[in-house]
């Protein structure tokens, strides 16, 4: 194998290259924490649980699995933060990369972005909460701390997530208690309105083009 075709090794002998031993222990420890990282500080969090609770409004079982909800959130938040991590990388990642700014520098280079982000979807009430508690216990209390910061935005996600889902159960439980009311009416007691409703509100999902409007209000929340 010619060296010289793989720019990364020949710079890595030269002892110039981004993959030194510091970095490559950096790199392993980022891909270990990469899980909490999509979870805490991006936008699966609210997708994936708006996504969950419409199976269960749908009453679907486990159709679709929690794969592919798992997949459509995924793919959905690399969609939404895209902005955000170009901005890391033309910040940050290139001019590190080009030895034009040390590891700290780019850190706090590449945490800017992301602290934009979580702020402007961080609710006032929850962020003061932390900041308070902070105080109480002596720390440090500024909003742009990621110790405040991330929590904070974490509590504001769920309470979106929760009202976005109050209102996609409202319809569906709609349809639920007239199916059961006009069962109930016609003296079939023994028949489970779920077998009844289940058809109706799948049919009302297709027609009224549930997955576009969905996806659609969710990706807009984050504008």
């Amino acid at each position: 194998m010619n060296l010289e075709t793989l720019p990364l090794l020949t710079q890595a002998a030269k002892g110039t290259g981004a993959t030194t031993v510091v970095e490559i222990f950096f790199l392993l420890s980022l891909l270990s924490i990469g899980p909490i990282l999509l979870v805490t500080v991006t936008s699966f969090t609210r997708i994936v649980v708006v996504l969950s609770f419409l199976r269960q409004a749908l009453g679907t079982q486990q159709a679709p699995s929690n794969q592919i909800i798992i997949a459509l959130a995924l793919f959905l938040s690399l969609y939404v933060m895209a902005p955000v991590w170009q901005r890391i990388e033309a910040q940050a990642v290139t001019p590190y990369l080009q030895r034009q700014i040390a590891p700290q520098e780019a850190l706090v280079q590449a945490w800017k972005p992301l602290q934009e982000f979580l702020l402007k979807q961080t609710r006032k009430a929850d962020l003061a909460l932390f900041m308070e508690m902070r105080r109480e216990k002596g720390g440090e209390s500024e909003a742009t701390t990621a110790t405040v910061l991330i929590p904070a935005f974490l509590l504001s996600e769920l309470k979106t997530a929760f009202q976005i889902a109050f209102l996609i159960y409202v319809p569906f439980l709609i349809l639920d208690l007239v199916v059961a009311s006009i069962l109930m009416s016609l003296g079939m007691m023994f028949l489970p309105p779920v077998l009844v409703s289940l058809p109706l509100k799948l049919i009302l999902f297709v027609l009224v083009d549930g997955w576009n409007l969905l996806v659609g209000s969710l990706v807009r929340s984050f504008a």
